[in-house]
């Protein structure tokens, strides 16, 4: 479903990226959009290759800057697609581009007393801490509505430890596997 809410209607404000974490948090949020009556606002946040600043610096960047929303929206689509199929969340629904850093947008988009603000909190190593700002810190100290930080889900995390032995070139161990399978038929 999408349009035809009222806009005083409460609201679940959701980031997605695409991600696996922003996935699970959009699944979430559409539950808590269901729950609540509440109408469901996925939204992408996108900025140009290398920033704002880098963008003001000359003409042909401020063309680009068409193609690249619409790459966003097309990817916010495909997003949508991919985790409600064509049926959608079955709640009322305002897909949203926005262009800056997702923590300032989500903030400013979800910005009621009655909206609910979902985020996937994201990768925890100290690494990705240190080289990348957290948009679920930054929602949690800004946001003017209560603010749901979704876990990553624990598939996530096994695909992830799959990704670091494939990025080492470490065999995978498969034991663990055959056990749970049972015994071999005939052998």
């Amino acid at each position: 479903m999408s349009g035809g809410g009222g806009p005083a209607a409460p609201r679940a404000v959701v980031g997605v990226s695409g991600s696996p974490g922003s996935l699970t948090a959009l699944s979430r949020a559409a539950d808590e959009a269901r729950r609540r009556g509440a109408e469901l606002w996925p939204v992408l946040a996108w900025q140009p290759p290398g920033g704002d600043l880098a963008a003001r610096r000359g003409p042909a960047t401020s063309l680009l800057a068409g193609e690249w929303q619409r790459l966003a929206r097309e990817r916010l689509v495909g997003v949508l697609k991919d985790v409600f199929g064509e049926a959608g969340p079955g709640v009322w629904r305002y897909a949203l581009v926005a262009q800056g850093s997702p923590g300032p947008a989500l903030v400013e988009i979800a910005d009621r007393a009655d909206d609910v603000l979902v985020v996937g909190a994201g990768r925890r190593s100290h690494l990705h801490r240190a080289c990348h700002r957290s948009v679920s810190r930054y929602c949690l100290a800004h946001a003017a509505c209560p603010v749901l930080a979704v876990p990553p889900s624990p598939l996530e995390s096994e695909l992830a430890a799959v990704r670091r032995r494939n990025a080492w070139r470490l065999r995978l161990h498969t034991g663990h596997l055959a056990e749970k399978t049972g015994p071999q038929q005939g052998a």
